[in-house]
């Protein structure tokens, strides 16, 4: 079973929502990188357990992105935003170059600023 790390990033959004048990395999063989035995040793359960639980957990994800959306719509406005900061600087470089207006330095830095907050509130 080789180990498809968009999982990863869809237990820190929706990791919550499973159960604790789920949860702990998930993380242990997402974030510590424990094999399936390893887990197994852990938990006290089978190798199969494991597996099972690992699977049932990964087709809950599916089911959780699907229907909320939220890693897809995390994604875009990252994008979006990343483009807007290109934009911006390119805006604040064109004004330093040709324009020297303080009211257009101005108003790049706060979209700057707005798009810094942004970033960091999408993580």
């Amino acid at each position: 079973m080789s180990k498809n790390l968009d999982y990863a990033v869809l237990l820190d959004y929706y990791g919550g929502l499973l159960t604790d048990k789920q949860k702990d395999i998930m993380e242990l063989y997402y974030y510590e990188d424990l094999s399936l035995s390893e887990i197994a040793e852990n938990e006290a359960i089978t190798r199969q357990g494991v597996h099972d639980a690992i699977k049932r957990a990964q087709q809950y994800l599916d089911d959780f992105e699907q229907k909320l959306g939220f890693v897809k719509k995390i994604y875009g406005c990252r994008e979006l935003v990343e483009k807007m900061e290109v934009r911006a600087q390119s805006l604040k470089e064109y004004n330093i170059k040709y324009m020297h207006s303080i009211s257009v330095t101005e108003d790049v830095n706060v979209i700057l600023e707005c798009i810094s907050g942004t970033q960091e509130l999408l993580g």
